[in-house]
């Protein structure tokens, strides 16, 4: 008896790590997802944007378009912030910190509004996948490297030091500003928000979406991404909704199928169960 009590208990706690639990999906499993798509886009991203000559090229094209339609404001941005000293180390705590308000979302949304989370999880993992082509397409250098006068502002004053700024020996990719990351993930943690409060709040559930205007000024005045990397963002953002709701729509409709299936078993099924029942009868 004792020991049916442990074996009791063990599975309440292990429940909710190896199965869904009220809509909620299983946790070990969600965060081995989580990680594993982290990883292999980290990988992946690395990977891309090798060629410097490519990325100087569309920069430069990038900022003729910007002058033809009157968009090229990055070098003013930049100096308004180098004229205002004491903006400069919240600009890059700002910058470098947006990973705790990701994580911070996805926890609160997976806690508190489990109705929401698989649909918002999709599209974060939608844009991991959809945003990698187009960095290893058009690789695009930073106005902190295309733009001359443009004080990198980051990389002056990082809380990770200099190197990290720089990217040297990290792995990192220089030339990804094409669309800016901090901003679409920024834009999805809004969005995530938004998608969990509208429906109770709806004036409260807008509020989150100023977490990406700031960070959209942000990048452009610490020299990080243009404008049309941020017009970039918000499509990038736009895609992987509809990518995540027609994910959603197949995923229904596969499981929809699979209830039924269960649910009305086949003729030659029928007919050896009733001949099994048949049989047990006499």
């Amino acid at each position: 008896m004792k020991e049916l009590k442990k074996r009791r208990l063990r599975s309440a706690r292990s429940g909710p790590l190896l199965r869904s639990v009220r809509g909620r999906p299983a946790v070990l499993v969600e965060v081995i997802v989580l990680l594993l798509g982290f990883l292999l886009f980290t990988h992946f991203h690395a990977l891309a944007g090798k060629d410097t000559a490519s990325a100087t090229a569309n920069a430069l094209a990038l900022q003729s378009v910007e002058r033809a339609l009157h968009l090229d404001i990055e070098q003013m941005a930049n100096e308004w912030l180098t004229e205002h000293p004491v903006l400069i180390q919240p600009a890059v705590y700002y910058y470098r910190l947006y990973y705790v308000v990701l994580v911070g979302v996805l926890l609160w949304v997976f806690v508190r509004h489990a109705e929401i989370y698989i649909k918002v999880r999709r599209a974060l993992l939608a844009m991991l996948v959809l945003v990698l082509p187009v960095f290893w397409a058009l690789p695009m250098s930073p106005p902190r490297f295309a733009l001359p006068g443009v004080v990198d502002i980051v990389a002056e004053h990082d809380i990770l030091g200099s190197h990290a700024a720089q990217g040297t020996g990290n792995g990192q990719n220089l030339y990804s500003a094409m669309p800016s990351l901090h901003v679409g993930w920024s834009a999805w943690c809004a969005y995530a928000a938004w998608s969990a409060l509208r429906a109770s709040h709806s004036r409260l559930a807008l509020l989150p979406w100023g977490f990406p205007l700031v960070m959209a000024a942000n990048v452009l005045v610490t020299g990080n991404h243009y404008v049309l990397d941020i017009v970039g963002s918000a499509v990038l953002l736009a895609v992987s909704i509809t990518a995540a709701s027609v994910w959603g729509r197949l995923a229904e409709r596969r499981h929809r199928a699979t209830r039924l299936r269960d649910a009305d078993p086949t003729p030659g099924k029928v007919g050896s169960r009733d001949r099994r029942s048949d049989r047990h009868a006499s």
